[in-house]
């Protein structure tokens, strides 16, 4: 299934737990789209912050801010975090009636997207997992790449609505293609800054005015949106902002899980991520994941 075009949706009810860096704005540009969003977060009173800026309102609990609502999205930290919003009496998943829409935009394993998506059709409810590429960045601009595991159905029932945060919303296959294809996001990420922190250190070791250099080589076959977003702040040594060393290495480990269930080697991962660990332990833990030039100088 191709990347939608669609115009928007036609405006229903909605409900969003988790209110982080993605899924404050994700939000936001549902409620902007004309969609009836009731918001939940583990801290209430960013939820109250998010109601004072985009309306709607907020529920105390994933359960009751799923309550009559068409689609729930999630979207908060690992596996267990997913878990504890969707499952149980207080959950997502208790909350929806039949013909209803389970979203998971978290970036969690493949097996517990097919786990819950059993648990959602044994209650007659639709599950999409949906781990979402772009950064803080291109959720607030509201241009975020949507990678789906899924039901065709689900799935295309989920496009005109995610396209209020998405510019791409394209169905991978069934229940934890999503997952996986966010696995092979993050492992090319990875082994693609390691790359371009090498080069930057190596051009700055040897007296090159590396903003510039960055600038040719982003008109050739290096170019890649990490060198054009990232390129000059990691020659400026700013990492205050993006996303965290901390989460990446949560990504990692998912992926070097996946891999070795599959047979898979991943030498660079494992080597990135080790390059990572020396970041936490520099203090960077909250870093953006640009940081690892910072080890080599």
């Amino acid at each position: 299934m191709d990347p939608v075009t669609e115009i928007a949706a036609p405006p229903c009810t909605v409900a969003f737990v988790g209110l982080g860096v993605m899924g404050y704005p994700m939000a936001g540009h549902l409620a902007r789209a004309g969609h009836r969003v009731t918001v939940c977060n583990r801290t209430a009173e960013r939820a109250l912050a998010w109601v004072r800026e985009y309306g709607g309102r907020s529920a105390g609990s994933p359960r009751a801010a799923a309550t009559g609502a068409d689609i729930v999205f999630t979207c908060v930290g690992a596996d267990a975090d997913v878990r504890s919003v969707v499952l149980g009496e207080a959950g997502a998943l208790a909350g929806l009636a039949a013909g209803a829409m389970l979203v998971d935009c978290t970036t969690a394993s493949a097996a517990l997207a097919r786990e819950l998506a059993a648990a959602a059709a044994a209650r007659g409810v639709g599950w999409v997992d949906a781990p979402v590429s772009g950064g803080q960045s291109g959720a607030v601009a509201g241009q975020l790449t949507v990678m789906c595991g899924g039901e065709p159905a689900h799935v295309e029932r989920l496009q005109p609505v995610a396209r209020a945060f998405a510019r791409a919303v394209t169905r991978i296959g069934p229940a934890g293609a999503g997952q996986l294809a966010k696995m092979v996001n993050q492992l090319c990420i990875a082994g693609l800054l390691q790359g371009l922190a090498e080069g930057i250190a190596f051009g700055q070791a040897a007296g090159l005015d590396m903003k510039l250099v960055l600038r040719v080589l982003g008109k050739g076959a290096a170019q890649s949106w990490q060198m054009d977003n990232r390129g000059a702040t990691m020659i400026d040594d700013q990492f205050d902002f993006g996303f965290a060393v901390d989460w990446m290495r949560k990504d990692l480990a998912l992926c070097r899980a996946e891999a070795q269930r599959q047979g898979v080697e991943l030498p660079v991962a494992a080597l990135v991520d080790g390059f990572y660990a020396e970041i936490q332990a520099m203090g960077g833990g909250r870093w953006d994941t640009s940081s690892l030039v910072r080890r080599l100088r």
